[in-house]
């Protein structure tokens, strides 16, 4: 349950003080197999360290300077966390700053690094994906419509080493989801931006195309659907092309979904074994490569969105109004 608005005000004016600290469901870890311990210490803590947001997303970590930014869509805020320096204000507004808003949620959404270190953002409220030049903070739109149509609500993007952006598109920005006046294609899609300035259209098989990621051989990529009635995360071939394939159901959520757990299949992240991290139904599940459910890390709220920072052993975890940490023994893609 969401904290009242009057609490929710009081937290903002104290939330950059808030401190480190444990928090429920003690302990944290369900684990369903042995192999996990490898990955999550039995004896890990998941702390709390930041509350008090409207619904927090897209973390990702800064290697240069060592913080977190994540969104808060709602807010039209991206937040920037810092292990001395404590929570403070990064980019307002992260997203539409208009007078016709498509929907309440005007912020960013998922949030990535490209090759350079340059902040590129789901830009939900604008209908886009957007480039941040952090020296003056002004923003460049990279892609806005397909086939001359708006996009829906860009959600959750990943880059392939090459440079190549995925992206997923749900219509979550808007204010009617699939029934909004203003949505101008016909489908939700998963997209390939290449290098080139192309972009190409992987599938419109999803409902709601959600959290992105790719394999560390990048021979797999992994897509969730946060449709209640379809909750599952999904695989595909990625084709030397950068086009993808044989799509299947890597792990289906669905039960879990119907039976009041609260969640969906949302945003995910991988290690070097290649095992993925994926937020979903009861918070953070953790699957090997080949499927497997190994254990969840339980985090009280629903979870949205999870990365690694610091030396690549701590996994970040924004889930509604809070935002977590937990240290594994693993270690994230990119360290």
């Amino acid at each position: 349950m969401k904290m009242t608005t009057l609490l929710k005000v009081l937290v903002a004016l104290v939330f950059s003080h808030v401190p480190v600290s444990p928090v429920l469901p003690q302990p944290p870890v369900h684990k369903l197999a042995s192999a996990l311990e490898k990955i999550v210490p039995s004896d890990a803590v998941l702390e709390k360290i930041g509350e008090g947001f409207d619904w927090a997303e897209g973390p990702v970590w800064v290697p240069d300077g060592q913080y977190l930014l994540f969104s808060d869509i709602p807010r039209n805020t991206i937040y920037k966390w810092h292990e001395k320096e404590g929570l403070s204000i990064y980019l307002r507004p992260a997203g539409h700053a208009g007078s016709d808003p498509p929907g309440i949620e005007l912020g960013s959404n998922g949030l990535l690094l490209d090759a350079e270190g340059t902040l590129t953002m789901c830009d939900h409220g604008n209908r886009c994906m957007s480039k941040l030049n952090s020296k003056d903070f002004t923003k460049k739109t990279l892609v806005s419509r397909y086939r001359g149509k708006r996009l829906n609500s860009p959600n959750d993007a990943v880059f392939k080493s090459n440079g190549d952006l995925y992206f997923t598109d749900p219509p979550y920005g808007l204010k009617g989801l699939n029934q909004d006046p203003n949505k101008e294609l016909d489908f939700s899609g998963v997209y390939l931006f290449k290098t080139d300035g192309q972009l190409i259209l992987l599938t419109r098989e999803m409902t709601f195309p959600n959290g992105i990621a790719f394999s560390p051989d990048e021979e797999t990529l992994y897509v969730s659907n946060s449709d209640p009635e379809h909750a599952v995360w999904m695989a595909f071939d990625v084709a030397d092309d950068g086009n993808i394939q044989n799509g299947r159901v890597f792990f289906d959520a669905t039960e879990w979904a119907k039976s009041g757990q609260q969640g969906l299949p949302d945003g995910m992240t991988v290690d070097q074994g290649g095992n993925i991290f994926a937020t979903g139904p009861g918070g953070v599940h953790v699957f090997t490569p080949e499927g497997t459910h190994l254990g969840t890390i339980k985090t009280g709220q629903i979870a949205a969105n999870c990365t690694f920072g610091n030396d690549g052993s701590v996994l970040y975890i924004t889930a509604d109004s809070h935002l977590y940490r937990i240290r594994l023994n693993t270690t994230g893609l990119g360290f």
